[in-house]
């Protein structure tokens, strides 16, 4: 091997060594005075009897050898068997490389190695032996194989080495033989069976920042079944679990199983984890489970371990492919093994991950995703207020213009989308929550009102004389004065009429927040803004192209406009006064409107269709009207189902039957999650706000359905409510990275959150349900 070759190889053990034994590193050894394992360990063997081999070790002063899981034994010569090696005791202290506790060899040390068969023609053979040592206190060789010929005596009939080992007498045998019975004793050696502990070796190491190596060790013997190695990562919110590359295995005619892969002695497993963002290091806790047997007789029952891995920094987020390939299994962080092939991939996982992996995709994507967005209760009702923007420039209007205005209304919104999501990521905050103070909302109402009473002519807004002599001697400042208005109007709709978080958006903050890189994120906030605001531009400029320039029409459609904006300030006003006033602020609106609409005049004879049809709808709506009344004299608190509590069939099937439990703190929440697991059941959790509109349709529509309530029954409803958006909702939000309301989390029964299960938006009952069954399955 090349000088070069070689040393560079050796470094990099060192370094795979260095990550094993906790990060200690060489203080005071210069790389260049590393010696070779070979030099400092130098083996050597002899044969003094043909059915015996003597290793023996001797090692350089300050170094020592560690009689640890890596010192293996194996024969490179077929027919050869061996049997179990004679090592000495050695001296047992605390290593400080490894933090624990281990029997180690010095200067020379000497062991016997039993041949169990050795076939008549076999003069000579070859051992290749895994051994692991250290310089004391500075570092650690990575576990190394050494190869050593010996010379064998003359040869003689083949034989085996021992005699079987006579069977204990009844009762003293181990608690495991009590535990599994007769079977717990091997047919050919009749040894006791190891403990789970010794017979399955559990160990797991950082690779570099993506990946973990996970080595099982089963003890001569024994084997590990290759199909129930599960993996789970847990402990940060920027590691999920990702593929798992499993080796081949060897097939055997299992007793329990049939033929199937098994593992013996010992295996590596790469277990590959996703960094979401950048960032320093990671410690995670590695979870594994695996079933093995002793070869013969008997099985072991699955078993589960978990261990601490400090996963190295990283300048870049590492992200692996989803998909499982050819040899790998997949399974997913936070679920058991029996979900880990169904569990699902939260919507804002896939598409933060989307946004690292392919950003030119992700910015389609979240374009498209905005584009839903725009029909939501959410984003629709900026509509009316861009109709009412378009619909005040009166017989002014034209399709250019109409269509300046909507783009500077969708940039300005777009961009305060971008600007307030960006620092919302950086700095963990919910900007649009500060928007939500009554104060706030109902100084945007009143503005609502005022532009509302300006289209139904009962004065003008207009600047004072003197300005508009002004403004009109210089009209670029007019109409640059007019879209900066305008502009305000999309900074303020952008903040105040959309307040909920949708999983685009989610993702786009937790890349954000994770990354502390506002750039990709930024991009894909303003992506989806545009895609929201397509349709508010098509229908501006529709709006444009057929109002009408001039005459009574315009008058009426803009009246239209005006009931529109009043609408949308009662919509707001539902974010902070009782449902009852807002029934009779609908109530007061419809019956205004059925009045206008000649609702309480007599139709005269010969009168038009038209009038007719306006007639009608008049009385629609006083007959609307009056049913808020009489819902809120009631006791009503709901306008689109004004009667619902009158009703003793539908207003009894929509009663919620499973109560949430409310909490406020995270030490709350704690205490309601570990009550619940107390009961043997697993928890969720609902973020939920007064302003957050999808919230409240999943108060009214999801949570009272049948299906939801009788899926709820198996779990522990949690509710939060953080609409006052104060110390604690905020501390208890940054917790779980929660941007804001709508947020649904769910807890297993042992306390641990099922991040994979995260639900963020509006879901329709049915989706709901189906979601809460495989919560309960997985939990």
């Amino acid at each position: 091997m090349p000088p070069l070759l070689g040393g560079c190889l050796l470094l990099l053990s060192l370094c795979l060594s260095l990550s094993w034994s906790g990060g200690v590193r060489a203080q005071s050894l210069d790389p260049n005075e590393v010696l070779r394992y070979g030099d400092v360990f130098e083996i050597s063997a002899s044969a003094p009897a043909r059915d015996r081999v003597e290793v023996a070790w001797d090692i350089a002063e300050g170094y020592y050898l560690y009689n640890n899981r890596f010192l293996r034994f194996n024969v490179g010569t077929p027919g050869v068997e061996l049997g179990e090696p004679d090592i000495p005791p050695g001296k047992k202290e605390f290593d400080e490389l490894l933090g624990e506790e281990v029997i180690k060899f010095t200067r020379r040390v000497e062991m016997g190695l039993p041949l169990a068969v050795i076939p008549d023609g076999v003069t000579e053979l070859t051992l290749n032996i895994r051994s692991q040592g250290c310089l004391d206190g500075v570092l650690c060789y990575p576990p190394t194989e050494q190869s050593v010929s010996v010379t064998l005596p003359p040869a003689g009939p083949a034989r085996a080495l021992a005699d079987p080992v006579p069977s204990p007498a009844p009762g003293t045998g181990s608690p495991l033989d009590e535990l599994l019975g007769a079977g717990a004793r091997g047919p050919a050696s009749g040894a006791p069976a190891l403990p789970p502990e010794q017979a399955f070796r559990y160990e797991a190491i950082p690779g570099d920042a993506g990946t973990i190596l996970v080595r099982f060790t089963a003890a001569p013997g024994y084997y590990l079944y290759r199909d129930h190695f599960a993996f789970r990562v847990s402990g940060s919110d920027a590691v999920t679990l990702g593929p798992v590359t499993l080796p081949e295995g060897t097939l055997k005619d299992d007793p329990e199983f049939g033929v199937v892969p098994v593992i013996f002695d010992q295996v590596e497993i790469p277990v590959r984890v996703n960094r979401l963002a950048a960032g320093p290091e990671a410690r995670v806790m590695l979870e594994a489970d695996w079933q093995g047997c002793r070869d013969g007789d008997i099985c072991y029952p699955p078993q589960t371990g978990s261990l601490a891995v400090t996963l190295p920094a990283t300048d870049a987020p590492v992200l692996h492919d989803p998909a499982a390939g050819p040899g790998e299994a997949r399974a997913v962080a936070g679920t058991p093994p029996a979900a880990a092939a169904t569990a699902p991939v939260s919507e804002q996982s896939r598409l933060a991950r989307l946004l690292a992996e392919n950003p030119v995709l992700a910015m389609l994507t979240f374009f498209g995703a905005g584009l839903l967005l725009a029909f939501t209760p959410c984003v629709f009702p900026m509509v009316p207020i861009l109709s009412g923007i378009i619909a005040g420039e009166g017989d002014r209007i034209t399709t250019g213009r109409a269509l300046t205005l909507s783009v500077v209304y969708v940039l300005a919104m777009a961009v305060t989308y971008t600007v307030a999501g960006v620092l919302a990521g950086l700095f963990g905050q919910n900007l649009q929550a500060m928007f939500q103070n009554p104060w706030v909302i109902g100084s945007f109402v009143g503005i609502f009102v005022l532009l509302a009473l300006s289209m139904f002519g009962f004065y003008e807004l207009q600047l004072p004389s003197s300005w508009q002599t002004k403004l009109t001697e210089q009209s670029n400042r007019q109409q640059g004065g007019r879209l900066g208005g305008v502009a305000v109007m999309g900074f303020l709709s952008a903040l105040i009429v959309g307040p909920c978080v949708a999983p685009p958006l989610a993702a786009a903050l937790i890349f954000i927040g994770e990354t502390g890189s506002p750039t990709l994120g930024g991009a894909a906030l303003f992506s989806m803004s545009l895609g929201m605001g397509v349709p508010l531009i098509v229908f501006g400029v529709s709006a444009g192209k057929l109002l009408p320039r001039a005459g009574m029409w315009m008058n009426a459609v803009k009246a239209v406009f005006g009931v529109g904006l009043l609408a949308l300030g009662v919509w707001m006003l539902e974010r902070i006064v009782p449902g009852n006033v807002i029934m009779v602020l609908w109530g007061l609106l419809a019956i205004g409107c059925a009045v206008y609409l000649g609702a309480l005049e007599r139709i005269p004879e010969g009168a038009s269709g038209w009038a007719r049809l306006w007639k009608a709808l008049g009385v629609s709506l006083l007959l609307f009207g009056a049913l808020q009344f009489i819902g809120a004299a009631s006791g009503g608190s709901y306008w689109l189902r004004p009667l619902e509590h009158l009703s003793l069939g539908g207003g009894a099937a929509k009663v919620e039957k499973v109560a949430f439990q409310r909490i406020k703190s995270v030490d709350d929440l704690d205490a309601a999650v570990a009550q619940a697991n107390g009961r043997g059941l697993p928890a969720m959790l609902d973020f939920y706000a007064d302003w957050c509109v999808e919230c409240i349709r999943m108060e009214r529509n999801t949570f009272p359905d049948a299906g939801v309530q009788a899926a709820l029954e198996q779990l522990q409803p949690l509710k939060a409510d953080v609409t006052a958006n104060d110390d604690v909702d905020q501390a208890l939000m940054r917790r779980y990275g929660i941007i804001g309301p709508p947020a649904i989390l769910f807890f297993n029964r042992k306390g641990e959150e099922m991040e994979a299960y995260r639900l963020v938006g509006y879901f329709t009952p049915e989706e709901f349900a189906a979601h809460l069954q495989r919560v309960i399955e997985a939990g």
